[in-house]
């Protein structure tokens, strides 16, 4: 189940694809959306961070900054953000501390994979408060944007 709205998002540090350190506390003062996905280069997990990549201006113009966090290695994701154009960071998450901590953790995927991320998104507000959590049911039903952007144009 995603975090509870309300609560302290938990902090992170992951690294992204320029091999950065990149924490919570970095968006301190600001939205953060984070959307979690369980693999680079499947075809949901590429639809959701294209639609992410789509909106961008939608999220800056609320000042919201967008991550892509899963546990792929951060050169697979590096090259899959070349690919798609993806036009913000992608962290991973190869170690599982993130989505556990955020209750995002799937153990079973496909083909006997076990441990990757579910798909979802959490925001934080400014002040690291969860104010909008949502997971799918299934890795393979994309996520709800619309009510990711109802709940936005609400925080703002």
């Amino acid at each position: 189940m995603a975090l509870t709205i309300g609560s302290k998002a938990p902090d992170f540090t992951l690294i992204n694809t320029e091999k950065k350190e990149v924490s919570l506390k970095d968006f301190a003062g600001k939205t953060l959306v984070i959307n979690f996905f369980p693999a680079a280069f499947t075809g949901v997990c590429t639809e959701q961070m294209c639609s992410n990549r789509d909106d961008q201006s939608f999220y800056s113009k609320l000042g919201a900054s967008v991550v892509g966090v899963s546990v792929d290695m951060p050169f697979t994701l590096g090259v899959f953000k070349t690919q798609n154009n993806i036009n913000f960071d992608l962290l991973s998450d190869f170690n599982k501390e993130m989505i556990k901590a955020y209750d995002m953790y799937l153990e079973d995927f496909v083909l006997g994979l076990k441990g990757v991320a579910k798909r979802g998104v959490t925001v934080v507000d400014g002040s690291g408060t969860v104010v909008y959590a949502e997971e799918t049911a299934n890795p393979g039903t994309q996520v709800n944007f619309e009510a990711l952007k109802a709940a936005l144009e609400k925080i703002r």
